[in-house]
């Protein structure tokens, strides 16, 4: 099969992979949606990831499609479940269920996550387990193209659990990149007022769209503190959502948030960086600062839930479409400022 090979830093190539037999308890599907995501941007850029994957090696890790081959575990014990022609959409990973973050009910903190790449191809084998934790079917009336925005809006939704939000709650969110747009969406559904800082014409539309009743656009500026504040001189900020990954947005969003607050440091920044934070600010103020990471096999399912009801729908975050030989391009012009929220990749052309 064709499939999309990261060889290093800005170089994707499309080759001829074989597809292996299956082991015990794996799952094949075949892909019918497989869409782009600001991680694998930053993979391409870099040109590895130290937990996720060491090239040369497939690539992407947004995707569902339907099962097409299965293999049971042996031994006499029953397989997982799974049927050939199945609907399905599988996260991008899963956890042990055996070390100590487990058992303290932080599996996205797991000390043996497997993670799963290769989206960027005609099929994809899922690992024993993470079919057995988290392949989940689709309804028969859920699209491929929605259902492949699960795990990216999985690791919003553990964001936004862990600020614990309550209806009526001023929300900011610092960046209109697919993650801040997610948390517009969820932070409106639980009953917040949301405001948005960001760039880009049609991502400031859209979250608007999605229930942002104030916008503060970026566009020409840089101070984040002070666009905010000059736009929104008597807004208090209950919770703030960063969703950038810069140091700069780390300590605007701790500046941003009022007495009492909550602020959740989402956006990863590059390694090796630091932050320094007004520690009077932090103290006198009663601050809480959180840093949600990844997801779990719970935020996977609540996140399809989302999808499956509507509040997300890929019509509204998948905003070009490519064929699987124009995906080096495609992530050229992503590198070099390409602003669509998320592309749809035909791997079958």
């Amino acid at each position: 099969m064709k499939a999309a090979v990261l060889h290093g830093k800005e170089d994707i190539r499309i080759e001829e992979v074989p597809e292996r037999p299956l082991e015990p308890g794996e799952v094949r599907v075949r892909i019918e949606a497989a869409l782009t995501c600001g991680t694998d941007l930053k993979v391409y850029k870099r040109g590895y990831h130290a937990k996720m994957l060491t090239p040369p090696c497939v690539f992407g890790h947004e995707l569902a499609g339907v099962v097409t081959e299965t293999r049971d575990v042996g031994h006499g014990t029953p397989g997982q479940g799974w049927s050939v022609g199945e609907r399905v959409v599988a996260a991008n990973s899963a956890p042990c269920g055996e070390c100590f973050f487990c058992g303290q009910d932080q599996p996205d903190l797991c000390d043996d996550l497997l993670f799963l790449n290769g989206a960027y191809a005609g099929s994809i084998v899922i690992p024993a387990r993470i079919a057995a934790k988290n392949l989940l079917r689709l309804r028969p009336g859920t699209s491929f193209r929605d259902a492949a925005l699960t795990e990216p809006l999985a690791c919003v939704v553990q964001g936004i659990e862990d600020l614990r939000l309550r209806a009526g709650e001023q929300v900011l969110v610092l960046g209109a990149g697919p993650i801040g747009l997610f948390a517009v969406a969820l932070a409106k559904d639980a009953g917040c007022e949301v405001t948005v800082a960001g760039r880009g014409e049609e991502r400031l539309a859209l979250a608007r769209r999605l229930g942002a009743t104030r916008i503060v656009d970026m566009a020409g500026r840089e101070d984040l503190v002070d666009a905010v504040r000059s736009s929104l001189p008597t807004t208090r900020h209950d919770v703030v959502f960063e969703a950038v990954g810069k140091p700069s947005a780390w300590e605007a969003a701790v500046s941003l948030v009022r007495k009492g607050g909550r602020v959740n440091l989402f956006g990863g920044c590059p390694g090796g960086t630091s932050v320094t934070f007004d520690t009077t600010l932090i103290h006198y103020s009663n601050l809480t600062l959180l840093a949600s990471f990844h997801h779990t096999p719970r935020t996977i399912r609540r996140a399809l839930g989302w999808i499956e009801a509507g509040t997300v729908r890929a019509a509204d975050f998948v905003g070009g479409e490519a064929g699987l030989t124009e995906l080096p391009e495609l992530f050229r012009s992503m590198a070099t400022g390409n602003r669509a929220v998320k592309t749809f990749v035909d791997v079958h052309r």
